[in-house]
């Protein structure tokens, strides 16, 4: 399959992967951008062990999660950064929840809830976002996040305890 294909089949399924990790569009087509990229430097390197979409859910995943850590270090960063010197906050903010899927009024709703699932663990948040908003199977996200598939339902167990009492208790 060549890359122009395997782009037209594949790029809203790693947008709608980006969107739901990043919760900003523009970010979303950022990373789907980036993501093309990398699949078309490596797709050389694909051996076809999993299937095509497992492999290119893989890549937008770790993409999402490099640039969530990177975030996390910008906000660590940021604060020593004011604590010591007082430079501006607001240089270094996460970006607004931005989900063009969303109506207006349930916005405020979803942007909570994603915000508690963002504070679950990585492993936890990935396995809550393929299962529950990518809608796939389980034995498909055990393929991307390379694990086993008891390992996913007791993440997913966990994940789904973890948001039951952050949204519970209302803490974030």
């Amino acid at each position: 399959m060549d890359f122009e294909t395997i782009f037209y089949q594949y790029q809203q399924l790693v947008f709608n992967l980006c969107l739901n990790y990043l919760q900003n569009k523009h970010d979303a087509e950022e990373a789907t951008q980036d993501v093309f990229v990398k699949i078309h430097a490596h797709m050389t390197r694909f051996e076809g062990k999993s299937s095509l979409k497992t492999w290119i859910y893989r890549i937008a995943v770790n993409h999402c999660l490099d640039i969530l850590r990177s975030r996390t270090r910008q906000k660590r960063l940021g604060f020593f950064t004011r604590l010591f010197m007082g430079e501006d906050e607001k240089s270094l903010d996460i970006p607004h929840f931005d989900h063009p899927g969303v109506v207006l009024e349930d916005r405020e709703a979803l942007e909570n809830l994603f915000q508690k699932i963002n504070t679950l663990p990585e492993n936890q948040r990935t396995a809550l976002l393929l299962k529950y908003i990518e809608d796939l199977p389980q034995r498909e996200v055990a393929d991307i996040m390379q694990l086993s598939e008891k390992a996913v339902e007791s993440l997913l167990q966990r994940a789904k305890q973890n948001l039951e009492k952050k949204l519970g208790s209302g803490e974030g």
